[in-house]
């Protein structure tokens, strides 16, 4: 929705401003696909890690790594699969999209239980590749299930996370002598992708764009309004 903001008045430290700023608002379709499901953040791992163990003689090596999407899951289990072994098995989480590939054990027994790790876990935006060299004992159905399920939560539970949030892309239309003042306080918001563009067919008027923490947005509209002398109005439809 656009949102548009009318200052009559802007206070700085030396002398006071008249001027007009509007907000809006950018690509709301790229925000819908930003946001997951499962809220305006969520946890991920840093990088990619892996866990090995032997299990009655056959080896089990994990491998967890970020991804954003299908296409990098899918690029991420090319990189990381080894075509030599007994089994390649996998599952990954993208917000609510769950797959699982048990890659030739028997049905249920191998992506299913890597799933249900990531899912226990908390962590999204991640695959796990279970990979299995077959040594000779066979481990029976629930041996299967508590080897693959186990190896991925150990996986997991070594590895470094972070707390990614979703970006709102705002757009200011800001006279020229303000865009000093406006970088400042941006950067107090730590803002990413700050773009100016001064072909706005409007005298004296550039836009200048960025995304800001979806928590911090009111934030950074209070800091905004704090530095004028009459009330904002704010445009939406």
């Amino acid at each position: 929705m656009p949102v548009a903001i009318t200052i009559p008045s802007y206070h700085h430290h030396f002398h006071k401003l008249t001027h007009h700023i509007s907000f809006s608002l950018l690509s709301v379709s790229s925000l819908k696909r930003t946001m997951s499901s499962s809220g305006n953040a969520f946890t991920t791992i840093k990088e990619r890690v892996t866990f090995e163990r032997e299990i009655k003689k056959s080896k089990f090596i994990a491998i967890a790594g970020p991804i954003s999407d299908e296409q990098s899951a899918f690029s991420f289990l090319s990189q990381v699969k080894d075509p030599r072994a007994t089994h390649n098995c996998w599952a990954y989480k993208v917000g609510d999209q769950f797959r699982s590939n048990d890659d030739g054990e028997p049905s249920g027994t191998a992506g299913k239980p890597i799933q249900s790790a990531i899912d226990s876990s908390g962590i999204d935006r991640v695959m796990v590749v279970v990979i299995r060299y077959f040594g000779g004992i066979k481990l029976g159905t629930g041996g299967l299930v508590r080897a693959y399920g186990g190896v991925a939560s150990e996986c997991l539970r070594n590895a470094p996370t972070c707390l990614v949030k979703s970006k709102i892309p705002m757009g200011i239309e800001v006279p020229f002598d303000l865009i000093g003042i406006l970088h400042h306080q941006l950067q107090s918001f730590q803002v990413d992708n700050i773009m100016q563009d001064y072909e706005t067919g409007k005298d004296g008027i550039a836009m200048v764009s960025f995304k800001v923490d979806f928590d911090q947005v009111e934030k950074l509209e209070d800091a905004i309004k704090a530095n004028c002398s009459r009330d904002i109005v704010f445009y939406k439809r």
